[in-house]
């Protein structure tokens, strides 16, 4: 057994106590983990509202899609998308040893932008704190040059349960304007592994689902290593005509973390129509403005003393500095209540219903759950134009 593998192997000494303290403060604890203060050494210096980025790391395969003209195989390639996106969004953000930290929680505004730039040209990422309480990230992933759009909003509910048990709330779109092309997709939920050795890692559990306004259902089912068994970070997935699931077009099997194989057909009999592997392929840096070009509310700026903080373990300043935040959204938040104002989202506006989670939600058994999420929340182009021209006007100055 390796040092990491004992009980508390992956804490230093000095943190031991305070690890210890903070696994049986969460076994006693009743509602909403994300309420509980974590210790100051296992926090990310990154915030979730930064996590938006993660679907969009290798733009090429994102804008894949829209270039292929038959629909079965297009909707193969939103799956592939898909897979190649799990491994940035569950695995990349954890330290130099393998271990996830807790990300910093959004306050409500909080805004982060950036942009790709390689061989599919410019992929552009708007991503904002739309609410608190609840607490929702909304995002926008664009690329015109290419017509590939992704929009969506997910919530997080964490519960204790022998480890620390997430669910995901909420959903993502992803349309493609030329085919007239609308995708809907679930979100996975997750379990943190290795807490009582103090190297926790995320592992995905149960099953998501993408549909097609073209008529093409895919359903993933995720296992992985538990305390006794499984391969890590491991699924299956299926592809099928939508309300014909025995009848498997496509079957995918493998690691999101590492590699998968595409086949024809049932997994057992079927040829290999392509291969994915996700150690192989770099992802293409995200590009965001300089801290002090960036707008108060962006995330980096607002967060960077906190940051700063946690980079060289000063956890006093992480501390205060925290605080300093937290205080200054309540004020707000009450300034608003005494004079009958609501915050005013800049690039998303809450929609009563939506046609595409409406027509596609109930074949595979999706709800908007609004109460969970504040509503439904749909990008706004109006907004959008007129935030961007307040931005340019800023950075001029």
């Amino acid at each position: 057994m390796s040092p990491s593998e004992a009980e508390g192997g992956g804490v230093s000494a000095q943190n031991k106590g305070s690890w210890t303290a903070f696994l049986k403060s969460i076994a006693s604890f009743s509602g909403d983990l994300s309420s509980l203060t974590a210790p100051p050494f296992i926090l990310s210096s990154t915030s979730l509202v930064e996590f938006s980025s993660y679907w969009a790391e290798h733009p090429n395969v994102f804008v894949a899609p829209a270039h292929e003209k038959d629909p079965q195989k297009r909707a193969l390639l939103v799956l592939k998308w898909f897979l190649a996106t799990l491994k940035s969004q569950y695995a990349s953000r954890s330290d130099k040893f393998g271990n996830e930290k807790k990300p910093l929680n959004p306050f409500l505004g909080e805004l982060f932008l950036g942009k790709w730039v390689d061989s599919a040209g410019t992929t552009e990422l708007v991503s904002e704190q739309v609410s608190h309480h609840p607490p929702v990230t909304a995002y926008r992933i664009s690329n015109k040059e290419h017509g590939v759009y992704l929009e969506g909003y997910n919530a997080q509910k964490a519960s204790f349960s022998k480890t620390i048990n997430v669910r995901q709330i909420g959903h993502a779109l992803l349309t493609i304007p030329a085919y007239k092309e609308t995708y809907l997709i679930t979100l996975p939920n997750l379990h943190i592994e290795g807490l009582i050795f103090g190297a926790p890692f995320v592992e995905l559990n149960d099953k998501t689902y993408i549909t097609s306004s073209s008529g093409y259902t895919a359903k993933i089912d995720y296992s992985g290593r538990g305390w006794l068994s499984g391969k890590k970070n491991s699924f299956t997935a299926t592809m099928y005509p939508t309300g014909k699931e025995k009848e498997t077009l496509y079957s995918v099997n493998g690691q999101w973390t590492k590699t998968f194989e595409i086949g024809e057909g049932s997994s057992k009999h079927g040829k290999t129509v392509d291969m994915y592997d996700a150690e192989a392929l770099a992802p293409t840096p995200l590009a965001i403005a300089p801290i002090e070009e960036q707008d108060p509310m962006e995330s980096r700026r607002a967060w960077s003393k906190v940051a700063a903080g946690i980079a060289v373990g000063d956890m006093d300043t992480t501390g205060i500095e925290k605080t300093k935040i937290e205080v200054s959204q309540r004020e707000l938040r009450q300034n608003e209540k005494t004079e009958g104002r609501t915050w005013e989202r800049k690039y998303f506006k809450l929609v009563e219903d939506d046609y595409a989670l409406s027509t596609l939600g109930p074949t595979i058994g999706v709800l908007p759950e609004a109460d969970k999420t504040g509503g439904i929340w749909r990008f706004d182009e109006a907004k959008a134009k007129a935030a961007e021209a307040k931005r340019a006007i800023r950075t001029e100055v």
